[in-house]
């Protein structure tokens, strides 16, 4: 990425939760943010957060599995850009709203459902943003540190994100020879409202296990993705960040 006054991020699924701490996070550094989500209500909201930050937003609906989808609102994008898009964030995902269970007994529509949108929504979005990404550009993909624990009676989620890092691995190949970097956060559980819906009790989930003491908060993965969009990482690509407090490794 170069020094140009104007930056522009997209971040897809920043309605709410993680996404739209990224978007703010963008934001607080000067960037201009485009705003992407199948919510297009609480993106608007995201993007007029954004603006109060005092940079420039642009918001719209976005199904992250829909081929026709993905290209318009990257040429949209690219437009509100000034012709370029310098960053993809994509966070866009399905976590929340599915059942958990033994992998014998997971719905295979249900399956189907994650993939479509886990796995082929950054393929697309990346896909659609390509053609706008210049010399300096980068990619961040948000995968899960469950893909290092294995976490039971999730199958089809734990599958989904370490597909994304398999497709981070041969984007960077593919685009390093472009200039860009694609690399991946993998955050830990994070108190989200998407999170906090899963579960009781989740601000104590895993804290035990943690070298830090005290439950994730979407502050705490925002770092990585901006040092990751950042000049400072212009030479790391390929790469997969785990923000979970040390509990994968203990």
């Amino acid at each position: 990425m170069t020094d140009r006054p104007t930056r522009t991020v997209l971040v897809t699924g920043a309605a709410g939760g993680l996404g739209r701490a990224f978007a703010l996070g963008f934001a607080g550094r000067g960037w201009d943010v485009a705003v992407a989500d199948l919510d297009a209500e609480g993106a608007a909201k995201t993007a007029e957060l954004v603006t109060e930050l005092g940079t420039r937003a642009w918001s719209g609906r976005l199904d992250v599995s829909s081929p026709e989808q993905t290209t318009a609102v990257a040429a949209e994008v690219a437009a509100f850009g000034g012709g370029t898009i310098t960053a993809v964030v994509n966070n866009a995902g399905i976590y929340a709203t599915l059942k958990r269970s033994p992998f014998e007994e997971i719905d295979p529509d249900e399956f189907d459902l994650v993939m479509r949108i886990n796995v082929k929504g950054p393929w697309l979005v990346t896909r659609a943003a390509s053609p706008y990404l210049g010399a300096g550009s980068s990619v961040v993909n948000i995968a899960s540190a469950t893909v290092f624990s294995g976490s039971e009676k999730w199958l089809h989620y734990v599958a989904s994100k370490g597909a994304v890092i398999a497709m981070t691995r041969v984007m960077a190949k593919e685009l390093g020879r472009r200039d860009i970097t694609v690399n991946t956060v993998a955050p830990g559980f994070t108190l989200t409202e998407a999170s906090l819906s899963v579960m009781e009790n989740a601000a104590r989930y895993g804290v035990e296990r943690g070298s830090i003491k005290r439950a994730s908060v979407p502050a705490d993965i925002v770092g990585a993705a901006l040092f990751l969009a950042s000049p400072d990482a212009r030479f790391m690509t390929g790469q997969t960040m785990v923000v979970d407090g040390g509990r994968q490794f203990l």
